[in-house]
């Protein structure tokens, strides 16, 4: 049997599975999928992945009747699609189960719920986009437009409804690589998952073609897409290093201080003289440690305490910074509560200056459900068995106010702060009003040790570097701390668990920053509503719940 022959035979044979076959089909290429992503950025594994997709898509037309058939086949696809999204999500997301055993002794009987339950919810999002590119379907290569537009429209929805969790967009297997990656300045993360499911899914066609040129140009033209993606990207970014912001010599701590420790009030002095130490510490025989930095920053909440209440420490800061310089880090606050009401609780950044005054602070809006807050009803049932949230805070944190104001630093271009996971949300790092000079963004991965969690959160961020024009400061308790010029280039940084300062200058930023930036998701949204035109015209369009290409009779393969 010749080769293109025996492909016909795999898809085929793909899209006749049923049952729990079919679903555990779907799972396995769903966490195939998942090597796309950071720490190992596979980006051909997405290929088979998404290929494996169409053909189970293919066969999963079923029931009698017009109304009766395309709800069958809509439930059939959504089934496929929550199995291909559970899979995916499990093999790319394992790593959370390193939160519950920080403390284990109270939340290791909750891990099966962190790491299955999550993926399990997350399907769902990836259900409806594959049930929505089904009834959509047609012959031929139309389908990889639709099921492009399925999975961009449904990653976007998961990007923003019940708070969102954009956590490994399909977009970040392009999203990761320097050259890629800058399409993201046009296009941002969804139009790069509009992308990279087109290119991914096309090469499905090879095996279910009608004609030799039906089966070979849509491969042909995803490999020319992503040479001119490739090409286009290395034309924007410039050979030479980003100008830099004169005056401004920043020094990033990253204390690695374990995560177990961290938030013990008994530790309280320890770990602020740990942070002064490495602070002042000498990285060169020529380096005068603090004296030669205008900004130091510390990653997200510092302290076991609130600085803001502790005049002695706040005096021991000021007397380490020295005239002329300021302190950013990341820390609890409480304000001062009314009458009748409990103390409320921030996850804030500050800005201390060297007579040990603290700034007006940046309060975290995008909260982190189950880890910084919980809704009152689950909050009362956790409690009753004696659990609560990662973060003991009581009643947990309160969100900020809405609408990001810039965080003003003497010496520093505006600042766009983001607090841990508030940098994955592409259209909140920015926001409205003036333009930053850069976005900083302090955290704490080390609930997840040496995973690829923390890397992934990294890539993440400096995706949103290349969509703004604006480079990116990043200051993490283990790592990955870092400097990212606007084009995605790392000027340097820490790695997971190291312990250590980084001294760099700030790079500029682009000016009047990226159509990105200007225009947001126009062009994805634009280019999702013409993928689905273009299924339309494409041969075969207006047929759709009828067989695929691989020429699967309608109810073959229903459970």
């Amino acid at each position: 049997m010749a080769p293109p022959a025996r492909l016909a035979a795999l898809a085929h044979r793909v899209a006749l599975t049923s049952g729990w076959r079919r679903l555990a089909l779907a799972w396995l290429a769903g966490a195939a999928g998942a090597l796309a992503m950071p720490p190992f950025g596979l980006l051909p594994a997405l290929v088979p992945s998404l290929v494996v997709a169409v053909w189970l898509l293919d066969g999963a037309a079923s029931g009698t009747g017009r109304w009766r058939r395309h709800l069958a086949t809509a439930w059939t696809a959504s089934a496929i699609g929550w199995a291909w999204g559970f899979g995916y999500g499990v093999a790319g997301l394992w790593w959370l189960g390193a939160a519950f055993l920080v403390e284990a002794d109270r939340f290791a009987v909750l891990m099966p719920f962190g790491v299955l339950g999550l993926p399990a919810v997350l399907g769902l999002f990836f259900g409806f986009g594959f049930a929505l590119a089904r009834l959509l379907w047609s012959p031929g290569w139309g389908r990889i437009f639709v099921l492009g537009a399925g999975l961009a429209v449904s990653e976007w929805l998961r990007g923003h409804l019940f708070t969102g969790f954009p956590w490994n967009t399909l977009g970040m297997a392009l999203g990761q690589h320097l050259w890629l990656m800058q399409g993201a300045a046009w296009l941002g993360l969804y139009g790069l998952t509009l992308a990279a499911v087109l290119m991914a899914a096309a090469p499905a066609t090879l095996a279910t073609g009608r004609s030799p040129g039906e089966r070979r140009w849509p491969a042909l033209l995803a490999l020319a897409g992503l040479a001119l993606l490739a090409g286009l990207g290395a034309w924007r970014v410039p050979a030479g290093p980003m100008p830099e912001v004169a005056g401004v010599r920043l020094r990033l701590v990253q204390p690695a201080v374990p995560q177990d420790a961290r938030f013990n009030p008994r530790n309280r002095d320890g770990i602020l003289q740990h942070y002064l130490g490495l602070s002042d510490s000498a990285t060169s025989p020529e380096s005068n440690g603090l004296a030669d930095v205008t900004h130091l920053i510390w990653p997200e909440s510092a302290f076991p305490f609130l600085i803001q209440r502790d005049p002695k420490a706040l005096a021991q800061i000021a007397a380490a910074l020295g005239p002329g310089r300021h302190l950013i880090t990341g820390a609890a606050r409480a304000d001062e509560p009314l009458p009748g009401e409990r103390l409320r609780f921030y996850n804030s950044v500050m800005v201390i200056g060297a007579d040990g005054t603290v700034g007006a602070p940046y309060d975290k809006r995008h909260l982190v459900p189950f880890g910084e807050y919980l809704p009152a009803p689950v909050d009362r049932i956790l409690r009753t068995l004696g659990l609560s949230q990662f973060v003991a805070v009581p009643g947990g944190f309160t969100a900020g106010e809405e609408g990001r104001r810039r965080l003003a630093v003497p010496g520093l271009p505006p600042v766009a702060p983001s607090i841990c996971y508030e940098v994955i949300f592409p259209d909140e790092v920015v926001g409205e009003g003036e333009r930053p000079g850069l976005i900083l963004n302090l955290t704490n991965d080390g609930w997840f040790g040496d995973t690829p969690g923390p890397r992934q959160h990294f890539a993440q961020a400096r995706l949103r570097a290349v969509e703004e024009g604006l480079p990116l400061v990043r200051s993490a308790n283990t790592g990955i701390s870092a400097v990212v010029d606007p084009y995605g280039r790392v000027t340097g940084s820490l790695a997971v668990g190291a312990e250590g300062v980084l001294d760099r200058r700030l790079p500029r930023s682009l000016g009047e920053g990226t159509l990105y930036a200007r225009f947001g998701d126009l062009f994805f949204i634009s280019l999702t509503l013409g993928s689905i035109l273009l299924a339309m015209w494409a041969p075969g369009g207006r047929r759709r719940g009828r067989a695929s290409g691989a020429e699967v009779e309608e109810g073959t393969g229903s459970d």
